[in-house]
């Protein structure tokens, strides 16, 4: 009998853990869709604009560049500065958890690897928490 030493190797990063821009934009993609659908995410959706289409775009080439992936927000428009860049929107308790429940509702229907959920959930609430400046 011998042994099986082989290990399971996580990707080198969560962008190719996710399946690469293809699955970002499939993410994006969903995320938008469900605040635009579904009733319980009403105050998130009132902090964006009409038409989604730029916020859609920003929130991918943000999201590739943060997972590990290519910098295209970086390139378009440099450092992030999410909490300035959001200051102008009133972000309390109720639209960061929107927001988290919006994000976990799209990754639970693309049915993403479960342990890279766990992984992008604590790092999505740990941003979201810090972009708030309402308190409630």
């Amino acid at each position: 009998m011998t042994e099986d030493h082989t290990t399971t190797q996580q990707p080198a990063s969560a962008f190719e853990w996710i399946g690469g821009e293809a699955r970002v934009r499939e993410l994006v993609d969903r995320f938008y869709d469900l605040m635009d659908l579904e009733p319980a995410y009403r105050e998130l959706r009132a902090l964006h604009p009409t038409h989604l289409d730029g916020s859609r775009d920003k929130l991918y080439w943000f999201l590739c560049g943060w997972l590990g992936g290519p910098q295209h927000y970086v390139e378009r428009f440099g450092h992030p500065r999410l909490r300035a860049r959001h200051l102008p929107f009133p972000i309390g308790i109720r639209e960061r958890d929107q927001w988290l429940a919006c994000m976990d509702q799209a990754m639970e229907e693309l049915q993403l690897d479960p342990a890279l959920v766990t992984r992008l959930r604590e790092a999505f609430f740990n941003t979201a928490d810090w972009m708030r400046n309402r308190g409630g």
